[in-house]
């Protein structure tokens, strides 16, 4: 009797072993598919394969748009009166008479707002690699305002939003000098509806994360994640091998965790290109939506940009340019090169703010101006492709979804 039992129980072990081999196995061959299809999507760029990476996008397109159509459908009543504002208002202004001025002030003020609001979503929202909107548009804004403040003694040329280019009033305020807070007051509504706007880029990882742990998900449909998981995991099992960008993204992931608000806000009022995973963070522990993007929109709206600002208008100071530009010389070999350009683009700019010089200045643009053009030029392109890639990759994936579903279902039946 007792041989029979241990002959049971030797075979009831080998069953169990051998179930367990098969499942590492089946494992095995799932990872295998997951990271062939990963490897396969990573080369779904335009430069390698560009008629199937823009049929993908293509295709993308076309179901992003339809499940927005659908979220409309959701709030019926909401988009009715909104259609019906737009509709007044468009009637309203083919209307004449005093409610005109209003409503020019009212449209002008608000694309300008719009405008920067959406730059600062761009900068932010994590469409491919991101657009730098404040190294190429509110950063020499702010500068081109800088610098005339101090060419025309006065700050009195027109509020936002500015004509195409700023012109000095002909009456300068004689024995007025620019300071710091005059020049931030200029410039405030444009660099806060900016910096709203990259809070309003940060929100994206916060619902995915947020939905994510209410509904459970599949860690290979959502990569962020699955990073922020491992990451996790990594620092409880083997925390020596973890390098230093883990080690800061774990402490930025344990200081929004158990500080909250002033967490959040601490990460979001310094220049932190790691704050996606703060987003991630607070949407996996279930912290409430306005206390993130309360202190995100604090943090980024008002503290950072106000660093920020304060940079770049005392970077600008026309005392410390000109110090710059005669110190140039010093550096070797390039120096010399580089102080000409410069000085031209200077003088040009400082041209471009006198009506009676700006004409032929806009004839014969300097080199500078001209290589800044095709640079802002580049990095537009550039963000576009990125965002065609990134959707081509999205409908790539939601394609090989059901292969790796198919595959698991095989496994389980065996």
């Amino acid at each position: 009797m007792a041989s029979n039992g241990d002959t049971v129980k030797r075979r009831t072990l080998s069953v169990e072993s051998t179930k367990e081999l098969n499942g590492s196995e089946c494992q095995h061959e799932i990872e295998d598919l997951k990271q062939k299809l990963k490897r396969e999507r990573e080369r779904l760029v335009v430069w390698r394969r560009p008629f199937t990476t823009l049929n993908y996008f293509i295709k993308e397109l076309i179901i992003v748009a339809n499940t927005f159509l659908h979220g409309l459908l959701a709030y019926r009543r909401l988009v009715f009166v909104a259609v019906l504002v737009i509709i007044f208002v468009l009637i309203s202004t083919k209307i004449t008479g005093p409610h005109q001025l209003i409503f020019s002030k009212l449209y002008k003020e608000g694309w300008w707002c719009l405008r920067w609001l959406g730059l600062g979503v761009l900068s932010s929202v994590g469409l491919g690699t991101g657009l730098h909107t404040f190294l190429l548009y509110l950063g020499p804004h702010i500068a081109k305002v800088t610098l005339s403040a101090y060419e025309c003694g006065t700050l009195n040329f027109p509020e936002p939003p500015y004509p195409d280019e700023i012109i000095c009033p002909k009456i300068a305020q004689i024995g007025w000098t620019p300071t710091l807070w005059s020049i931030m007051q200029k410039v405030k509504l444009e660099a806060v509806m900016w910096g709203a706007g990259t809070a309003f880029g940060e929100l994206p990882p916060y619902f995915m994360a947020k939905a994510a742990r209410l509904s459970g998900y599949d860690s290979d449909d959502e990569e962020d994640l699955k990073e922020f998981e491992e990451l996790q995991k990594k620092s409880e099992q083997n925390p020596d091998s973890m390098t230093f960008i883990e080690k800061t993204k774990l402490f930025m992931e344990r200081i929004v965790k158990r500080i909250g608000f002033l967490g959040i806000l601490a990460c979001a009022s310094i220049p932190n290109p790691l704050f996606d995973l703060a987003g991630i963070t607070c949407g996996h522990f279930l912290i409430p939506f306005w206390t993130f993007f309360g202190a995100t929109l604090l943090g980024k709206a008002v503290i950072k940009m106000m660093i920020q600002v304060l940079f770049v208008i005392i970077a600008f100071n026309e005392v410390l340019i000109e110090a710059a530009l005669d110190y140039m010389s010093v550096i070797p070999f390039i120096g010399v090169r580089l102080q000409e350009p410069l000085i031209q683009f200077l003088r040009n700019e400082k041209k471009r703010l006198h009506p009676e010089e700006a004409d032929a200045v806009q004839n014969n643009p300097s080199t500078l101006s001209t290589l800044f053009n095709y640079l802002v030029f580049f990095m537009v392109g550039y963000f576009l492709l990125s965002i065609i890639n990134s959707m081509a990759q999205s409908y790539h994936k939601r394609l090989n979804k059901e292969k790796v579903k198919a595959k698991k279902k095989r496994n389980t039946s065996k």
